[in-house]
């Protein structure tokens, strides 16, 4: 192969053919395309659900381009090594990539820069994650936002997303001797034990799942979005979370699919906008983290940098493993926690509720929150998580006040007012009625019987007073503000 026979795509999380402008640009150039994933130990951010919807992902994105006559080169190691070993052994001429946020990603996309001028390649990186690039949403100061209603305000009043672009029909197939890494190799699934099952029968990881499932939600639940989005108990979401993270989807997909589908159906104008909104919420997670990095692991607000959380720190790792396993006795945080045990998610509502119980009720740092969440979630985004988190704990931008601290009871009575949800994933109250389900502690003795419950053994009592938990958390946030 000459040495400008070709052009190597780097695919990070953008994994999918349709509108991802960095592939469409080398696909169009009419030269072999070597379409990469590396496996970067240096690099890697991604927790163990996240390494099984990896997996799937990869093993579908192959799929898609060999029926375009191309293959997916996977390799481990250093990706910048890796990426210049391709090139050399190839005649790449340059690396097509879409661009990240996240700190490594943007340390890597420097590094890769400088060794490709130094290699005589060119390095072409394209947008693509995002609907509005991070440093083009302003304030008419010329600063970052750090209040989300005028931040989404501008992106709205800025140019919509252009047009999604469509995929290219064929593909020309570089060298069959360039060496790839099996994906089943990688070690990305569980297997002893295989804690996946949940996730399998859950989800369909790749480009052809994340079209159905926005079909799917655009043919029925975005109509009542808008009211919907709230119940746990119910199928109002879109789940495109986990999607979206790994780039199966694009959000400019999104915004067009669900900008055409409210124009043709008015009855779906107010959920699609109301869709909309949550994507933007995105965007915003996406650009706190570009412009203020210390984000992943320091509170945005440095006032709360002297948050006195708990001192006892083997009361904390208890009542931490307490959260994680959803035992702490009060049916809507635990249906949560297990809900993301079993199914690698969690509702939005519920993932609210949950954060905010350990940390104004247990006073564990968000930090501990958010690394179990990096861990569990199959939709594990730094921007979001971290973003989310501090939201949560108060020490966020246009974060929810400390002083508003979540009763888990009237949250459970409220957005899951049957009980369904809590059934769902604490089936050892499944017979407990509606009128008690979220606080079966105040049920008689009879009607527990009845239920087959006896707390303590069943189903634990809860594991702190929701009263004296908020009259705790109020005096720690009042001897912070001191």
């Amino acid at each position: 192969m000459s040495r400008s026979a070709g052009i190597i795509h780097w695919f990070r999380r953008d994994l999918r053919l349709a509108d991802n402008p960095a592939f469409s640009a080398a696909a169009q150039s009419g030269l072999p395309v070597l379409p990469v994933y590396v496996l970067d130990p240096a690099a890697e951010t991604t927790g163990a659900a996240s390494r099984w919807w990896l997996h799937g992902s990869l093993e579908s994105l192959d799929r898609a381009l060999r029926e375009k006559g191309a293959r997916l080169i996977l390799r481990r190691g250093s990706t910048i090594e890796q990426l210049l070993e391709i090139a050399k052994q190839s005649g790449a001429h340059s690396i097509h990539f879409t661009r990240g946020y996240e700190p490594v990603e943007r340390r890597q996309e420097q590094e890769l820069a400088a060794a490709c001028d130094k290699a005589g390649l060119a390095a072409r990186r394209y947008a693509g994650a995002a609907l509005f690039e991070p440093e083009a949403v302003r304030t008419q100061a010329g600063a970052p936002f750090r209040v989300f209603t005028p931040f989404w305000r501008a992106c709205l009043a800025s140019p919509a997303p252009a047009p999604a672009l469509a995929v290219s029909a064929r593909l020309i197939a570089p060298p069959d001797d360039l060496a790839s890494d099996a994906v089943a190799d990688w070690d990305l699934v569980p297997s002893k034990p295989d804690w996946a099952g949940g996730l399998r029968s859950t989800w369909q990881p790749g480009e052809a799942g994340a079209a159905t499932r926005l079909k799917a939600f655009l043919d029925g639940p975005v109509a009542t979005y808008y009211a919907d989005r709230d119940r746990p108990d119910q199928v109002g979401t879109s789940r495109l979370s986990p999607h979206l993270h790994f780039g199966e989807v694009s959000p400019r997909q999104c915004w067009h699919s669900a900008s055409i589908a409210a124009a043709a159906e008015p009855s779906r104008e107010r959920g699609s906008a109301s869709f909309l909104r949550e994507l933007g919420w995105r965007e915003f997670s996406i650009h706190l983290l570009f412009h203020w990095p210390h984000i992943v692991d320091r509170p945005f607000r440095d006032d709360f940098a002297a948050f006195p959380w708990t001192a006892d720190k083997q009361q904390a790792a208890s009542d931490l493993a307490t959260w994680q396993r959803g035992r702490t006795g009060y049916p809507i945080v635990d249906a949560g926690m297990r809900e993301l045990w079993q199914t690698g998610w969690m509702h939005n509502r519920v993932r609210m509720i949950v954060a905010s119980f350990l940390c104004k009720h247990l006073l564990i740092p968000w930090q501990e929150g958010a690394r179990w969440f990096l861990d569990t979630l199959v939709d594990a985004d730094l921007a979001s998580n971290q973003a989310s988190w501090q939201w949560v704990a108060g020490s966020g931008a246009d974060a929810a006040p400390y002083f508003r601290i979540f009763n888990p009871i009237l949250q459970g009575q409220k957005f899951d007012p049957d009980g369904d949800y809590v059934r769902r994933y604490v089936p050892e109250l499944a017979a407990v009625p509606s009128a008690h389900i979220h606080s079966p502690w105040t049920a008689p003795k009879d009607v527990l019987a009845a239920a087959g419950v006896v707390l303590g053994q069943e189903y634990p009592l809860p594991m702190v007073d929701h009263a004296v938990a908020r009259s705790r958390a109020l005096a720690a946030y009042a001897a912070m503000s001191d």
